[in-house]
């Protein structure tokens, strides 16, 4: 894989991306992976067509765009954290969607953002929540209101 253009980015959206590239191209049976604000914008994708410096998935996924993965993530975030609010079950830390063809997982990572991956239906759920905990627990200090908005002018830039 090509590593993704960083050119002009602060040190911590790099690393923001290198992370994703890292998950994409470690864990076996991802598809796709986004990462999305608390608002619902996209900030980093794993389809080139999404976020500004994205590296390719290793596999295409349905349709191939990274719009629809952080719709589903943020819509499943949304749903999740109401039900939790009205059972009383405090934090929703992951969700976990298990279909007949493929998987989607999401993950608060802080102040609202989300991590979403679309990983293939024989893939291990525990290897793939396993490295999507380190992925937040990396990112989640990195990812302040500042580089937030750094990720969404580069979404912008974006072709």
């Amino acid at each position: 894989m090509t590593a993704p253009s960083t050119y002009g980015l602060s040190t911590q959206a790099r690393n923001l991306q290198w992370l994703l590239t890292d998950l994409v191209e470690e864990v076996p049976g991802v598809n796709s992976v986004a990462v999305v604000s608390s608002d619902g914008l996209l900030l980093l994708s794993s389809d080139p067509g999404g976020a500004a410096g994205a590296t390719p998935a290793p596999t295409k996924g349905p349709r191939g765009a990274s719009a629809d993965l952080a719709t589903i993530v943020s819509g499943l975030g949304s749903l999740t954290t109401g039900a939790a609010e009205l059972m009383d079950g405090g934090a929703v830390k992951q969700t976990m969607v298990a279909m007949e063809f493929g998987s989607v997982f999401v993950m608060a990572i802080s102040d609202g953002s989300l991590l979403g991956v679309h990983a293939t239906p024989d893939c291990d759920m525990s290897v793939v929540a396993y490295h999507m905990a380190l992925f937040v627990g990396r990112a989640g200090h990195v990812l302040t209101p500042e580089v937030r908005s750094e990720l969404r002018q580069s979404m912008e830039k974006t072709p």
